[in-house]
């Protein structure tokens, strides 16, 4: 796969589903071990293509998510790399026991693709928002969860998992027009987060679609004389326990960004590991709180949750002022 600027402009209007699809039709070309099915979703997906290019590795199981995780099982016993996937609400939560019993429990080599994670499906509402997936997913033992920053590192995420031994959950934020984070190549590996930028006041570690408004917010502070270091936290389980450690030593706050619930996601997985930190400074956790939202267009819902570089960089200035 050519990663370059060009591509990474082009995967970013198709957006993270449409990429997916795309570039694992790219992949299984020659991969005749790739099994991929969808619960309807094959446009949503953008696996249109993929069914069509290479229809002995598709199956269109209908809309019975719970199905599809059992059929996963039955092709990975039988040598299969496979993909399922559908909206992230249901993947995660009408899938849940499924996933835990025949992906966690036998430990097989399937990938769970949560499309439109987050507010992706806007007007749907809340039925069709993900957000509480991670932290469904992260409290399967065994369970990898990944949620890419932009399109590129979708594709990265792609390509790691197809080599990637075990079940694994693949979180797919944003909307056509994703902003893009990453231009060229560069060095991806699953587990190990990626420093964007480097301070020495506050460090913010975003995931998803948050990477981007991080960048900014930084950008933002930078202007108020506040230092951020920003971390692309791709890999929500297993965490960078090695990064954290670092950031934990040498910044004053520590703080977590994420489209999804504050509660059991990225924000809880690092308090849980900072825990165990002696010194550890200070956290602030920025995601959806507690509550039932309304649906809307994708930019208003972030706003009205505060999840806009603006806002996230002001809940910052004013944490930072009440700790001195």
């Amino acid at each position: 796969m050519e990663y370059s600027s060009a591509n990474a402009l082009s995967w970013s209007r198709q957006g993270s589903r449409r990429t997916f699809g795309n570039v694992l039709l790219e992949f299984a070309k020659n991969r005749p071990e790739v099994m991929v099915l969808a619960a309807d979703v094959a446009d949503s997906a953008g696996l249109v293509g993929f069914s069509q290019e290479l229809p002995e590795q598709f199956l269109n199981v209908g809309i019975a998510e719970q199905n599809m995780i059992g059929i996963a099982a039955g092709l990975a016993k039988e040598g299969y790399k496979v993909f399922a996937a559908s909206f992230a609400p249901f993947a995660s939560m009408r899938c849940f026991e499924a996933v835990r019993s025949y992906l966690g429990y036998m430990e097989l080599d399937v990938t769970v693709v949560g499309l439109a994670s987050g507010f992706s499906m806007g007007v749907g509402g809340n039925t069709h928002f993900g957000l509480e997936d991670i932290a469904l997913m992260r409290t399967i033992p065994g369970m990898t969860v990944l949620s890419p920053a932009d399109c590129t590192e979708t594709v990265k995420a792609v390509e790691s998992l197809l080599d990637y031994h075990g079940p694994s959950y693949l979180r797919l934020t944003g909307v056509n027009g994703n902003p893009v984070i990453y231009k060229e190549d560069y060095p991806f590996e699953i587990g190990s987060g990626i420093r964007l930028r480097e301070g020495d006041t506050v460090v913010i570690i975003a995931t998803g679609t948050m990477v981007n408004e991080a960048n900014r917010a930084a950008r933002l502070l930078q202007k108020q004389s506040i230092s951020a270091t920003v971390v692309d936290m791709h890999t929500i389980k297993p965490l960078d326990s090695g990064l954290l450690d670092e950031l934990f030593s040498s910044h004053e706050l520590i703080v977590t960004i994420e489209e999804h619930s504050v509660i059991g996601g990225l924000g809880s997985a690092v308090a849980e590991y900072k825990t165990g930190f002696a010194g550890a400074p200070p956290q602030l956790i920025i995601g959806i709180q507690d509550s039932f939202g309304k649906a809307g267009d994708y930019r208003y819902l972030l706003e009205k949750h505060g999840l806009t570089a603006e806002h996230i960089s002001r809940t910052i200035e004013n944490r930072l002022a009440e700790e001195k």
